[in-house]
């Protein structure tokens, strides 16, 4: 669990490093995560409301069936009305789309630095070999 914790310590301060240079440092990692979990959380209240109601779910069974739908796991249980099935089949994509956005949305930023990072030390990496083959080259 420490190595995680690291983990995202060293993803907060690259984030805040990336974040001033790019000027946005006003979007740092964990205002993404909380804008992220906001998202997560009225998906699945609106989901789970919307089958208390339409489905007769107890709150708990529609959060659960919710839950299961949002990860793609896929509920256990079949809504029983055409309302129901319709609206399952469309929060089936808004579930998953959203937990997919919020997870782009939180590590995207951290990501391009990386992948920046990479490109630069590869295009580093490709002009040293460059000018050790000219280097031979001239020695010829």
């Amino acid at each position: 669990m420490l190595s995680f914790d690291i983990l995202v310590i060293n993803m907060a301060r690259a984030d805040a490093v990336y974040g001033e240079r790019m000027g946005h440092h006003n979007q740092s990692i964990h205002k993404r995560t909380v804008h992220a979990a906001l998202l997560i959380i009225f998906v699945l209240a609106f989901g789970t409301v919307v089958l208390h109601y339409v489905e007769g779910y107890s709150y708990t069974n529609a959060f659960y069936f919710m839950s299961m739908l949002a990860t793609a796991e896929g509920p256990n249980i079949m809504p029983q009305t055409f309302i129901g099935k319709i609206f399952v089949s469309i929060m089936a994509f808004v579930s998953v789309g959203s937990v997919i956005f919020a997870l782009a949305y939180i590590f995207g930023p951290t990501m391009n630095k990386f992948i920046r990072i990479g490109e630069s030390d590869f295009r580093n990496e490709e002009a040293k070999i460059k000018n050790s083959f000219s280097a031979r080259r001239r020695r010829r």
